[in-house]
């Protein structure tokens, strides 16, 4: 059976850490290297019903998009809701990896995951890092459509039945930027691309006023919507990776905003 460390190995492969953003923090954020890991869970974010999940179901091991341990910890106690969290997982023997940024920005990471649903060709990154990676991604239509098609792609891809949009429904676009998450700050790196529309999972209000004024349309799919796909994909690469894991996506992961 494959331990912490060998999963933290695969993953480190799978997104390595220098592909993080330099705030973040990524990585095996609790356990021991030698636990054995019979079951893991993968979901989007640490909350107290995906602990709730993972203790019931006998998890050994959480991988989170989000990161639990976020800023520095000065102390654990179970006075705030991440130290209860984490006092809860300890005590079940549950270990916790992250790879947040890393995986945005993998080679079949979620930025790379949501320009191939789109459709892209050409496809690079927004930001170039090293081997041909970085973060976002960028690339092109086969043929020029409407925002408001655009829209209609995004929400069949993504199984959401409501999108926001900036920008007129006839705007033409062929080019496309993509930043899963909280990407507003990348709307300048799309505009110099040269891109006619961003996807992203959210952004400021005065993004969306730089975004409008610059003639450049918007598509917010929620942040949830914008990675929750590619964690169930995460899943499914680590079961085949570790055949002897039983591995899923929480069944219990959800948006913590209501889209009426």
């Amino acid at each position: 059976m494959p331990n912490v460390a060998d999963f933290a190995a695969f993953l480190e492969r799978f997104a390595p850490a220098r592909l993080a953003e330099e705030w973040d923090n990524v990585g095996l954020l609790v356990g021991r290297s030698n636990h054995i890991i019979a079951r893991a869970m993968t979901c989007l974010t640490v909350t107290p019903t995906t602990v709730a999940e993972a203790i019931r179901q006998g998890v050994d091991l959480i991988v989170t998009h989000h990161p639990l341990l976020f800023t520095a910890t000065r102390r654990l106690t179970d006075a705030e809701p991440a130290g209860a969290m984490l006092l809860d997982l300890i005590g079940a023997g549950t270990s916790v990896y992250s790879p947040h940024t890393a995986f945005d920005s993998a080679r079949q990471g979620i930025n790379q995951r949501l320009a191939e649903g789109l459709g892209l060709r050409g496809i690079s990154p927004l930001v170039p890092g090293d081997d041909g990676l970085g973060t976002g991604r960028w690339g092109w239509l086969a043929e020029e459509i409407t925002l408001e098609r655009l829209a209609d792609r995004v929400k069949q891809f993504l199984a959401i039945d409501t999108i926001g949009r900036v920008g007129p429904t006839d705007l033409g676009v062929r080019t496309v930027a993509v930043g899963c998450g909280a990407a507003g700050s990348l709307l300048a790196d799309a505009r110099r691309a040269g891109c006619d529309a961003m996807l992203l999972g959210e952004t400021s209000f005065h993004t969306c006023l730089e975004a409008e004024a610059t003639g450049m349309g918007l598509l917010l799919a929620g942040h949830f919507a914008s990675e929750r796909f590619a964690v169930e994909a995460l899943a499914d690469v680590l079961a085949k990776e570790f055949p002897d894991t039983e591995v899923w996506a929480s069944r219990d992961d959800r948006d913590p905003v209501c889209w009426e």
